[in-house]
């Protein structure tokens, strides 16, 4: 998990420094009617949290077997999103020309409009993650135990503010999220049916 956090914060740096002239503009008309919304930046910086809290309590709570079946998606479907964006390079015109206000909130907007860049947005990553981070919840065997049932729920509440969040701060267009989410849905099949075909039994001749 450490090295493919190297590696995946190494390429992310490369892409951010050498491909800042996209050549696909990802836009629809829904996206003009989504409000911009300051106060969305709390839930979009949990993410930053509750990507590695996961990760950790599966690690040292639940079945190694589902650690790694949390981790074979995701890294896969984070490598595959970088891929397209070498290939693909992409990038959004959403954001407000000024954020206005000397509040937390409206100060916090411009510092991450200052360190993130508006390239390398298509499929969302932060999308993908956080579809991918439910999905877990829901299929871990520990959060059967009523003590952590309450988790699912909270999950689930915490991925749609966060896919919320993105769209609100027009820091992705809906076009990334639907292909953020289905990259998550389509990866996740994938890894259960590897997980099914290992423990399938041979057919009697």
């Amino acid at each position: 998990m450490a090295f493919y956090l190297v590696f995946y914060l190494s390429v992310f740096h490369w892409l951010e420094a050498n491909i800042t002239v996209p050549e696909v503009w990802v836009h629809c008309r829904l996206d003009d009617l989504i409000p911009f919304c300051k106060y969305a930046v709390i839930p979009y910086f949990a993410w930053f949290v509750w990507i590695p809290f996961t990760l950790f309590y599966l690690l040292w709570k639940a079945p190694r077997a589902d650690f790694w079946r949390l981790c074979l998606p995701l890294f896969a479907g984070m490598t595959i999103a970088l891929a397209v964006y070498v290939v693909v390079p992409n990038g959004l015109d959403l954001r407000p020309y000024r954020v206005y206000g000397s509040d937390f909130f409206a100060r916090t907007v411009r510092r991450l409009y200052d360190t993130d860049t508006a390239t390398n947005v298509c499929p969302s990553i932060h999308v993908f993650n956080s579809v991918t981070l439910m999905m877990a919840y829901y299929r871990s065997r520990i959060f059967d135990e009523p003590r952590r049932r309450w988790m699912r729920p909270a999950a689930a509440v915490l991925c749609v503010s966060i896919i919320a969040s993105t769209v609100l701060l027009k820091q992705h267009s809906c076009i990334d999220v639907v292909l953020g989410i289905l990259l998550a849905l389509v990866l996740d099949s994938a890894a259960s049916s590897l997980e099914r075909s290992e423990y399938r039994l041979p057919q009697r001749s």
